[in-house]
């Protein structure tokens, strides 16, 4: 019913900035929460920020500074922007909303993840 696509990842030198976006499709009333998640090799999915639909924000303390979570309610569409990246920010990052669907049901939908690398 909901689908997110994910875009903007790829491979930058330490320093450097990225902007991945993900835009919902399908379905959709209204969408709540939006954020965005990272998940390194060998360790746990980790939340790196989220923003509300009032657009009140929530950052991981390892980003807060150098990353910027932004959204555009008119597309459906959350932002990440990434500056001053780190190689210990490599990880695949995933998008996650909070939908609430046309037939009043509230799904968690996630994306299917873009890759980000840091890297000299």
């Amino acid at each position: 019913q909901v689908q997110l696509v994910e875009s903007g990842g790829g491979l930058v030198q330490p320093g450097g900035s990225l902007r991945p976006s993900c835009a919902a499709s399908g379905s959709i009333y209204s969408i709540y929460r939006m954020g965005w998640y990272r998940q390194a090799p060998g360790k746990q999915r980790e939340l790196v920020a989220s923003i509300n639909s009032g657009g009140s924000t929530n950052y991981a303390d390892s980003v807060k500074g150098r990353f910027t979570i932004s959204r555009d309610n008119a597309n459906n569409t959350v932002y990440l922007q990434m500056n001053s990246l780190k190689p210990e920010d490599t990880a695949a990052y995933y998008c996650n909303m909070g939908v609430v669907t046309r037939s009043g049901r509230y799904l968690e939908v996630w994306g299917q993840g873009t890759l980000v690398t840091v890297s000299s």
